[in-house]
């Protein structure tokens, strides 16, 4: 474990209070760039802790791990005036402080942003994720992925007429909303770097959820016709989906002329191309059932790995169906340094990569409160009173 940090965030300190994965997402990308993320749990613990099997050696869950790497984690008892005071005392070196509660309960606790935070510390960027903002009409309800993919119309255009709606098969909305914080607090910080002046971010899922809605928003916006399921079909062009080989399924994503004609004499099919039917993408995407069986002819008799990958080489746009196990084992995955290893842990690596400064992977995900001591020593606390928070509660070593 190398502990330097390194990145454009390096001397950045974030308060991570929150839970699950908007937050604890978009703290981690903080982290990956070198921002110093102490993640505050409840003595409960992040219940994502609990969410598997699988769970590592220590019995933390894959799900965890996946969102809390290059963090420090202490516990605090929020609900008590001992733990509010514990968290004042550390966000007097705070640059952000992040949280997903339900929005309403720092105010009960008398830490609005508004009310207080803003006033006590006027550079704090207070990042919050949220399931709907905090008001109109379902202001401050909580807000959970795979309703918001319901809610947002996500589900609506995701799916066949024989599946029906269905949802995305990994929490899109939900690590959305966490980029969609991790971008409002730059923002922020360039707005403090001019002016001095920290403020309030808002992230919320019902917002992020729409944002998803392309084309099929800006096609309703034009022509007012709703979208209907189609499946691995994308709406507007053709050759756009799955098709079936000798073996694994390839995906095709055509977007000119050129490339269909290009696609048509790589799968040995030249006259497929000149097809008056076929002629424009229109066309195509008027008669995409008839190019569907007559691109399936003409690759029934290949192997899909081999031929995706023979036909993106080519300037085609395709690639064979992997499964996870695969996606990972790619060797482009290694070159992409797209897997991180360290001290047992593996995990996905960062997609931003600046060139001057480059993303670290200073910390496996922390167990439960495994820096309490040492984070309230950084802010002060001396032996004898960090040993008394952990024996009246206030900072509990072991999950409730």
């Amino acid at each position: 474990m190398n502990d330097t940090a390194t990145g454009a965030l390096a001397g950045l300190k974030v308060i991570d209070l929150s839970r699950v994965l908007g937050g604890p997402f978009a703290g981690q990308v903080l982290g990956d760039h070198g921002a110093d993320v102490i993640k505050i749990e409840p003595p409960a613990g992040d219940e994502t802790r609990g969410w598997g099997p699988p769970f590592n050696d220590n019995g933390t869950a894959g799900y965890f791990e996946g969102l809390n790497r290059n963090k420090r984690a202490i516990a605090l008892d929020l609900t008590r005036d001992e733990g509010r005071a514990v968290l004042l005392r550390i966000l007097e070196g705070a640059d952000v402080l992040l949280e997903n509660f339900k929005v309403g309960t720092l105010e009960k606790w008398g830490l609005g942003y508004d009310e207080v935070l803003s006033h006590r510390f006027p550079r704090l960027i207070h990042a919050r994720v949220s399931g709907f903002g905090a008001d109109g009409p379902m202001g401050a309800m909580p807000g959970y992925d795979a309703i918001l993919q319901a809610m947002g119309g996500i589900m609506s255009v995701n799916g066949t007429a024989d599946t029906g709606p269905t949802r995305v098969g990994l929490p899109v909305v939900d690590m959305v909303t966490g980029l969609n914080a991790v971008i409002g607090i730059m923002m922020a910080l360039t707005h403090r770097a001019a002016t001095g002046k920290g403020q309030f971010v808002e992230a919320a899922l019902f917002d992020s959820a729409l944002s998803l809605l392309h084309p099929h928003a800006p096609n309703v916006f034009l022509s007012g016709k709703e979208p209907r399921l189609t499946g691995n079909d994308h709406p507007n062009i053709s050759p756009y989906s799955s098709y079936v080989t000798a073996t694994r399924p390839v995906y095709l994503a055509v977007g000119n002329n050129r490339q269909f004609a290009k696609l048509c004499a790589e799968i040995g099919a030249p006259e497929i191309a000149e097809d008056p039917q076929f002629a424009t993408n229109a066309d195509r995407v008027v008669n995409r059932e008839a190019l569907r069986e007559a691109l399936e002819a003409a690759m029934a008799d290949q192997d899909g790995a081999a031929l995706g990958e023979r036909l993106i080489a080519a300037g085609v746009p395709a690639g064979p169906i992997l499964t996870v196990n695969e996606a990972l084992a790619h060797p482009h995955t290694a070159h992409r340094q797209m897997v991180v290893q360290m001290d047992g842990y593996r995990g996905l690596g960062a997609p931003a990569k600046p060139a001057q400064t480059p993303p670290s992977f200073r910390r496996p995900p922390p167990g439960f409160a495994e820096h309490t001591a040492q984070v309230l020593a950084e802010f002060g606390y001396d032996p004898d009173e960090i040993a008394a928070l952990e024996q009246d509660g206030v900072t509990p070593a072991d999950r409730a």
